[in-house]
């Protein structure tokens, strides 16, 4: 009886122990799936992203062309260039009239390009402007930490300018809320120079940079997600509202007869 009960036992613990095998092949191919899954949706997001970014920097540039605007676009990127030989004298931050009349050409077309293509319109979150400068300006008088500060100063005044003429030119002010809220003001001094045949390029790390960003997955479904509550609530007010009148309504025409 004894060698029953342990071979019965036995057999339980087997039972049990396939039973927690399977389980645990089971769990661990779920989660094998589903970071297939997320891995391939965010790649495929990503891939569309740069796809359509790339396509909205082709409309650009070809809007500029036409405007015979003189910018440097990195297309992949999605990344304007402007040279601050284009905007500034010699280590200032105010632009000089060359400055004034190319932001005045350069501002809303660049603008109201990218409102107007219809992905941008949805996914594009933020418009930042980065200012650069090289690591010869200020040389010589003050101490490397003091001409890095300098030069991260007059990098951040220069994109500010930048950015101020930008939001108070002539582009199509229904995107005004918009874009103060996406607007945003970056200074690099010279931690990001443009290299030629492997040296500083000075003349062209002289300059001011337009990046776009686009919106998270996450956050532009949020983004989607709230707009429908703000709408459904306004629905539901409107519908209170109406429903209060008829009740005020109907118990003045009780009270009546």
């Amino acid at each position: 009886m004894r060698i029953k009960k342990k071979t019965e036992d036995s057999q339980e613990n087997n039972i049990f122990w396939v039973t927690m095998t399977d389980l645990m092949t089971a769990l661990v191919l779920v989660f094998m799936i589903l970071f297939f899954y997320t891995y391939m949706t965010s790649f495929s997001e990503k891939i569309e992203q740069t796809v359509e970014q790339q396509k909205a920097s082709e409309a650009l540039e070809e809007t500029l062309k036409e405007q015979d605007i003189d910018a440097e676009i990195d297309s992949t990127g999605g990344i304007v260039k402007i040279s601050d030989l284009e905007l500034f004298d010699v280590n200032s931050y105010e632009l000089s009239e060359k400055g004034k009349a190319y932001l005045a050409k350069f501002a809303p077309a660049y603008l109201d390009s990218l409102f107007s293509n219809e992905y941008l319109n949805e996914h594009l979150d933020k418009i930042v402007i980065q200012g650069h400068t090289d690591s010869q300006t200020f040389q010589g008088k003050y101490s490397e930490d003091e001409q890095y500060m300098k030069n991260m100063e007059l990098s951040l005044k220069r994109a500010y300018t930048v950015a101020n003429y930008m939001a108070n030119s002539s582009y199509n002010k229904i995107n005004g809320n918009r874009l103060r809220k996406m607007i945003l003001v970056e200074g690099a001094s010279f931690s990001e120079p443009v290299l030629t045949q492997g040296k500083e390029d000075f003349a062209k790390s002289r300059r001011v940079e337009l990046k776009i960003v686009m919106k998270e997955k996450n956050k532009y479904r949020e983004a989607i997600k709230s707009n429908n509550e703000t709408e459904t609530k306004v629905t539901k007010e409107k519908n209170d509202s109406n429903n209060s009148k008829i009740s005020s309504k109907k118990g003045n025409d009780k009270s009546n007869k």
